[in-house]
């Protein structure tokens, strides 16, 4: 029986490197559709936009300073499109109500995860809409296909803030330090950052290998 793997991803919805890196994680699945198993977590890192952005920013020209950095960023990678008005208009105030939905989704219909997740950073990197709107957070369910009564029952019972606190509490225990984060081997391995494909690629075959199960790996 092949081995099997658990690699996973914490990120923010707000994040451009992970939006960069979601290519990267769909490769993952690709390429080992029957070893790996992805599990999607989140952590907070434009939990309060004017704090990170309005004032973490404001010696650097704040919002319209975090746009062109954005830019810049995007500029060096063919498969992200960029709105050029990006975090100039409809800026989210927060990216948690995302996080929020996501989770509830992740209880309702899991197997669609990932395509919201997409769906929202096309929404909000491509498209310039605010993800921390209710409005759009719904219409992007509609989009994907997901059930809205179904997952709106989860938020509104608590059940999916209950499941974002666990991902922050894994989060302080793994020590992930921010997004994106890959964690293989349980917690051992721990990628962060603009992480190149092939460096994710070998962490994986490398204990894919390992003879032994739960052997610390030599990566």
């Amino acid at each position: 029986m092949a081995q099997s793997l658990s690699l996973t991803y914490y990120s923010d919805v707000l994040c451009i490197w992970a939006y960069i890196s979601q290519a990267r994680v769909d490769e993952v699945a690709a390429q080992f559709s029957d070893e790996v198993s992805i599990d999607y977590r989140f952590c907070s890192v434009f939990g309060d936009t004017a704090f990170k952005i309005g004032k973490g920013w404001a010696d650097r020209g704040s919002y319209a300073g975090f746009g062109r950095h954005l830019q810049e960023a995007a500029s060096d990678f063919d498969h992200i499109k960029l709105h050029p008005e990006v975090w100039q208009r409809n800026r989210p105030t927060s990216s948690t109500p995302a996080h929020i939905l996501l989770k509830a989704v992740q209880r309702v219909d899991p197997r669609n995860c990932r395509a919201v997740l997409q769906e929202l950073r096309l929404a909000f990197f491509e498209r310039c809409l605010d993800i921390s709107s209710r409005s759009v957070l719904m219409a992007t369910l509609e989009v994907v296909g997901v059930q809205v009564k179904d997952v709106q029952e989860a938020i509104d019972s608590g059940a999916a803030h209950a499941d974002l606190e666990a991902d922050l509490r894994d989060q302080q225990i793994l020590m992930v330090q921010g997004s994106p984060t890959f964690v293989l081997n349980e917690g051992r391995q721990k990628l962060y950052g603009n992480i190149g494909y092939g460096v994710i690629e070998a962490n994986i075959k490398e204990l894919l290998g390992s003879p032994v199960s739960g052997a610390a790996s030599w990566c």
